[in-house]
């Protein structure tokens, strides 16, 4: 069987774009109360939460259809790692019902989009040319 890299990442990009999005539309929906309380907790500007929306609904966009998807990897995977730090520290050394890490999926979330930042899209993307591809 002929290797289809080009088509392996397509299918992940829309494995980890269309689930985080689903969250983004649930905020658009619900609103961003919960995590501008969070921010103030920690001494942030409460507006750094809508900033949430470029993790998790802006970025997940770009990452499906291709369009920057290095830029996209990293704002994605910044959102991972905020959510880390300012919602699930808690979770760091635990595990859920079923045994499994209780940070799994978030983490998985980041370090595949961080991945794309190293590769890129690949062909069957809307792309622009820039010094980064």
């Amino acid at each position: 069987m002929k290797k289809n890299i080009d088509l392996g990442l397509f299918i992940t990009r829309i494995a980890i774009g269309f689930p985080m999005s689903v969250y983004g539309i649930g905020k658009l929906i619900h609103g961003v109360g919960f995590i501008e309380d969070m921010m103030a907790m920690h001494g942030l500007p409460s507006f750094f939460a809508y900033g949430v929306f470029a993790g998790e609904i802006a970025a997940p966009v770009m990452l499906m259809i291709g369009f920057r998807a290095r830029l996209a990897g990293l704002i994605f995977a910044a959102n991972c790692f905020t959510a880390i730090i300012l919602a699930q520290t808690a979770n760091i050394f635990k595990l859920n019902e079923f045994g499994g890490w209780a940070l799994e999926l978030l983490v998985i979330y980041m370090l595949v989009s961080i991945s794309f930042f190293f590769t890129g899209a690949g062909k069957y993307a809307i792309s622009v040319q820039s010094k980064w591809d």
